[in-house]
C-alpha cells in the first residue's frame, strides 16, 4: 500500500511538473519561495501579527486565499510555458516566473519584517526599487 500511495504521489508531481516545463531551477526555486512566504506568513498569524486579519491572527479564510493565488501562479507560469511552446520561444516562462519570484521576495521580507527580523538596508533598499517598478500590491500576495 506504502508503495502504491509513493508511486501516485510521484506520477501525479511529475505530471504537473512536466505540464509547467519540467522541474529546473527556476520553478524549484518559485516553489521554494512560495513555500516560505507561506509559512513565514503562517508564522506571523501564529504569533498574532498578520495585517490581514481583525486580531492579527491565523484565518482560514486567509489561508485558503493564499493557496488560491499560489494556484493561480503556477497557472500563469503553465500559460507561460504553452505560450513558449506555441510561439517557438524559451523565455515566457521564465520571464513570469521571475515576476513572481519578485512578488513573493518581497512578501517574505515584509512577513520578516512583522516578525522583528532586522533588514540590512541593502535588502530595503532593493525593495524600495522593486515596489516603485512594479507597484506596491505585494502585500495583498501571500
Amino acid at each position: 500500500m506504502k508503495n502504491t500511495v509513493c508511486t501516485f504521489i510521484g506520477l501525479v508531481g511529475a505530471a504537473i511538473a512536466s505540464a509547467l516545463g519540467g522541474w529546473d531551477v527556476p520553478l524549484a526555486s518559485l516553489v521554494t519561495f512560495m513555500a516560505i512566504d507561506f509559512a513565514t506568513g503562517l508564522i506571523a498569524a501564529g504569533l498574532g501579527k498578520s495585517p490581514k486579519t481583525r486580531q492579527g491572527g491565523i484565518s482560514s479564510a486567509v489561508i485558503f486565499s493564499g493557496l488560491a493565488k499560489k494556484t493561480v501562479i503556477l497557472l500563469l507560469v503553465l500559460i507561460g510555458y504553452r505560450l513558449d511552446l506555441v510561439l517557438g520561444l524559451n523565455y515566457v516562462r521564465n520571464t513570469v516566473i521571475i515576476g513572481f519570484l519578485t512578488n513573493e521576495l518581497i512578501s517574505v521580507v515584509e512577513n520578516a519584517g512583522l516578525l522583528g527580523v532586522p533588514m540590512p538596508p541593502v535588502i530595503n533598499n532593493i525593495l524600495e526599487v522593486l515596489k516603485n517598478k512594479g507597484g506596491d500590491e505585494s502585500s495583498e500576495n501571500n
